[in-house]
This record gives structure tokens, sequence and C-alpha cells, in this order.
């Protein structure tokens, strides 16, 4: 193993850059859609097609453990997700909506697999001591990606417009400083990445036919586990207010008091809920993490999802009272992301211990393929219940579907945790 780089050189920068694309793809690109003229209707279903390949990553992640390199695979991404970009800034006044898609589209594509490469890189090169000594680092510098890109350049999207009244060559302007940014990291990467002896390409005669034989046997192991439809009914319920109300936050923000909305704009938007809201989510993972380690898993769930619902109530405030003011507006949205860090841990803690066993990494990819799917199915629907019931119609809905959580965390004690060793031993 190659070790003469200190992990303070690579890390920090890969995780970063595995941050801001999936900003880019999942809140950059929805304000770009919402601000030249989307309907919420058709946000969901838009939103949902271009991060598809976050759902569908795990059916070609056994081809990258043999095929090339990983280092090889993380700069082929980069330099790919930097070229599309740029690509972007320079149709975006010009180009249609169904050519933006598919850019944004391949844009995904290559994050997901940027994903994949860097975690197996970042086991490569670093040994078991200094992997869960940066595990945190790389967290940290993840949150960074993505405060850096729903936050910061949503701001500045917010700012040019106001200040140019040109809405795409606003978000064009926030694109080439987003391509720019990658541009400067993957040729660092190309330089200071370093070359682990482990990671060299594997590929043999018989080295696809066993791939397909170990993916079909965990398919195949996974719904044969104890308990997979209650654990895939908690993993579909568990954050059901956060998959109806996520894609219709900008929205809120974005229009006006006519039509129920808060009037408060991008600006505002990328400051407490992408800036704010992302430090906030981050510090609830952090105590959620230590109270679960402490309380043990069965004796968290219901603090955390009651955590994680009942927060949501400040959306509902905000579309009865609409709040004018950074101050309040942001205190309720550090509120919500707050307890939805610390309830979110529950979620993850689950996956962990019910892939526990043989084969569990790939079965933590498929609980990761029905984590997508949690968020993406209701998100669908929600701009078109959204349309029908006006937004405090839809916030009360959300309330509502908090009931989903409680389901979840019913089903969690009593189906899957209740026969866990360690759980119990914890009452």
């Amino acid at each position: 193993m190659n070790t003469s780089k200190s992990p303070w050189l690579w890390v920090p920068t890969l995780y970063l850059v595995e941050g801001l694309p999936y900003a880019i793809v999942n809140t950059i690109a929805l304000a770009v859609f919402k601000d030249m003229g989307v309907d919420n209707g058709t946000l969901g279903p838009l939103t949902t097609l271009i991060s598809l390949p976050w759902l569908i990553k795990p059916l070609w992640s056994p081809f990258m453990d043999i095929f090339r390199s990983k280092r090889w695979w993380i700069l082929i991404t980069q330099f790919t997700m930097l070229a599309v970009v740029a690509l972007i800034a320079l149709m975006l006044p010009m180009c249609s909506m169904t050519v933006l898609l598919i850019l944004f589209v391949i844009v995904a594509f290559a994050s997901a697999t940027h994903d994949i490469s860097a975690d197996g890189y970042y086991m490569l090169a670093l040994d078991r001591q200094r992997q869960s000594s940066f595990v945190g680092i790389r967290n940290t510098f993840y949150r960074g990606g993505l405060v850096l890109g729903q936050g910061l350049l949503v701001m500045l999207g917010g700012v040019l417009q106001k200040r140019t009244g040109d809405v795409a060559q606003s978000w064009a302007v926030v694109l080439f400083i987003s391509a720019a940014l990658l541009a400067c990291v993957a040729v660092y990467h190309f330089f200071l990445l370093p070359r682990p002896e482990e990671d060299v390409d594997r590929r043999s005669k018989d080295s696809a036919v066993k791939i397909w034989s170990e993916f079909g046997e965990a398919f195949r192991s996974f719904f044969m586990k104890k308990g997979v439809w209650w654990a895939i009914a908690f993993l579909l319920l568990y954050r059901l207010p956060e998959a109806l109300s996520l894609n219709l936050l900008y929205p809120f923000f974005k229009d006006g008091p006519e039509v129920g909305g808060l009037g408060a704009g991008t600006q505002m938007y990328g400051l407490v809920y992408g800036t704010f809201g992302v430090v906030a989510l981050l510090l609830g993972g952090i105590l959620g993490g230590v109270y679960a380690s402490r309380r043990g898993l069965r004796k968290s769930m219901w603090p955390m999802a009651l955590a994680l619902a009942l927060p949501c109530a400040v959306y509902l405030l905000m579309a009865i009272f609409r709040p004018v003011s950074v101050w309040p507006i942001g205190s309720l949205i550090v509120l919500d992301q707050f307890g939805y860090g610390f309830g979110f841990t529950a979620y993850t803690l689950f996956m962990m211990r019910f892939v526990d066993g043989p084969l569990k990494t790939s079965h933590y990819a498929i609980c990761t393929a029905f984590m997508w799917l949690s968020m993406k199915l209701p998100a669908i629907f929600a701009g078109y219940l959204q349309q029908w019931l006006g937004y405090v119609g839809f916030f009360t809905l959300v309330m509502v579907s908090c009931l989903g959580t409680f389901a979840a965390a019913v089903i969690a004690r009593s189906k899957i945790l209740a026969t866990d060793q360690e759980s119990v031993s914890n009452n």
C-alpha cells in the first residue's frame, strides 16, 4: 500500500467533490427548473428521473471492482462531471428542457459512479485504523460540499437574479463556477491521489461470470433474510414526511403570498436551508450517534422517530403565518433540520443492524435502493397534491403522514429489533 502521501492531502477534497455534484443534481437542478417555469406537479417526476442513477448504481458497482482501478474511475468521473456541468452552463440560456434534463442525468450517472469508486478507493488507500480516524473528516467535508452546492451557490444564484433579472444567465454563472471548482479538484487529484498497490485492474476470463453469480446470490440471500418484508416496510415508511415535503420546499420559498408561498426567494432559501439547515443537520446527526450509542437502537427508536417527524410542523406554521424575516424562518428551519439529523440516525443504524452478516456490503447497497425509493416515490405525487390542496393543506397532509414514521418505529421495535440480542440486552 502506498502511504507516502498524507490522507489530509486527498480525503477532504475527495469527499467535498462527492457532496458538490449531489447538490448540483438534486438542489441546483430543481431550482433551475422551477425558476424557468416548470410547475410544482412536474417537478416531482422530473427530479425523480434525474436522481435515478443513485437507485440503480448497485447494477454496475460490481464491475467497477474488476475493470480499471478505483483511482482511474475517480478521475474519469470527475473530468466527465466538470465537462458536462460546463456544457449545461453554456447551453442553459438557449437549450430545451429535454436537452437540459439529459445533461443533468449524465452528471447524475457520473456522480453516482464517483460515489462508488471514492468509497472503494478510501478503503484501499487507508488501513483500518486510519479509515476509522478519517471517517469523521470525510463526512464533514461531504456535508461541506452540500453547504457549498445547496447553500452558497444557490444564494449566489438568488443574488444574481436580483441584480440582473436574467434567470437563465444567473444560473449559467453558478454552473460555470461549479464546473471551475470541479476542474480544480480533478486536476489536483490527477497529481495528488496516491496509487495504492491493491488498486489495480482485476480483469480475467471468468471475472464477469463470477460477478454475476455473486450479484444474484446477494439478491437471493437478501430477500431470504428473516423479517425482510417488515424491514422494507420500515425503510419505505420512516421518512415519509420528508419524502413528501422535500421537493416542495424550494417552490414554497419561491412562490408568492398570492399562491400561499413565502415569497422569500432563492437567496434566503440558500442561506437558511442550504447553509444553516445543513449545519443543523450535521449537528443533529452527531448528537444522534452519541445518543444511540449510549441507549441502544431499540430504546432510541421512539425519541428519534418523534424528532424526525414532529418538527415538520414548522412548514405548516410558516404556511399559515407566512413570516418574512430571516430570523424566524431560519430558526424554524434549523429546528426541523436538527430534529431530522437526530432522527435519521435511527434509519442508518437500522440498515447496518439488519444487513449484519454475510454479504453485508451488497445487502447494504440493496437497502440504499429502498432508501431512494422511500424518498422518490412519494415525491412523484407531492407536487400534484400541493397544487390541489394549496400549501396549508399540503403541509397538513405532511403532518398526517407522520403516522407512517410512527408505524415504522412500531415495526422496527416489534418485528426486527425485538429479536436482536444486542437490542434486547440494552432494554
